[in-house]
């Protein structure tokens, strides 16, 4: 099994197409899509030869050349699993702001057993004054761009860490519907941001699949961020 985020199903299989056409007659390559990503699951049928698994095995290196960025581990594992190892062995803490998230980037995080180790805390700062009073974001930044904007997650994110004094800090704001929209931002506008002592990076997303997919949607895209980030550190 390879855990894949960030593709859709249609694109990945664009991008592993002479891969999985080169695949032997023995081994099946199946699509197991969930939320904001692919599982491949290979499967080998006993064809006589030696050392299937091996085989087996053998086809990754070329799978990962294909998809390398997209994968995050293999067998079966999460993607909060897979970010609370990587934040555990570089010794990082972390904490979240969340807005349209509502407290759920934190539960996805603290499900791992011993995310005690590396999670901090949380603060929901749903309203306004929330993000202004305990997390640090002007309000100049909230009359020009919006409280769902790049510009305010990032400063979320920053403030978060400096109030929890955390190495990392991942924030988000959206609009997850059914109302709220408007013509600039419609319903599952997303922003997400990453901040850590060198740098803060911010994203936009438009995910428009009703309320609880949207706010779904918006964790797997920070924790992929997360994710990204630590790697690139």
């Amino acid at each position: 099994m390879v855990q894949t985020v960030g593709l859709g199903e249609s694109f990945l299989a664009e991008k592993i197409a002479d891969w999985e056409a080169a695949l032997p007659s023995c081994i099946k390559l199946a699509y197991l899509p969930y939320l904001g990503g692919v599982r491949l699951r290979l499967t080998g049928h006993d064809d006589g030869q030696p050392n299937l698994r091996g085989r087996m095995q053998a086809l990754l290196p070329a799978l990962y050349e294909r998809l390398g960025e997209f994968i995050f581990a293999e067998g079966e594992t999460t993607l909060e699993k897979a970010v609370g190892e990587l934040l555990r062995s570089r010794g990082l803490t972390i904490g979240t702001a969340e807005s349209c998230t509502g407290g759920l980037l934190a539960h996805r995080l603290t499900s791992v057993p011993g995310s005690s180790h590396y999670f901090q805390g949380s603060i929901v700062a749903y309203a306004n004054d929330v993000k202004t009073q305990q997390l640090g974001v002007r309000s100049e930044t909230l009359a020009e761009h919006g409280a769902v904007s790049e510009a305010t997650v990032r400063e979320m994110a920053e403030g978060l860490r400096r109030h929890l004094g955390v190495d990392v800090a991942l924030a988000t704001s959206g609009i997850a519907g059914p109302d709220g929209g408007t013509p600039d931002k419609p319903v599952g506008t997303i922003c997400i941001a990453y901040a850590d002592q060198h740098r803060t990076v911010s994203k936009q997303f438009t995910f428009d699949r009703g309320r609880q997919l949207n706010v779904e949607y918006t964790t797997t895209a920070a924790l992929n961020l997360l994710r990204q980030s630590l790697l690139l550190s």
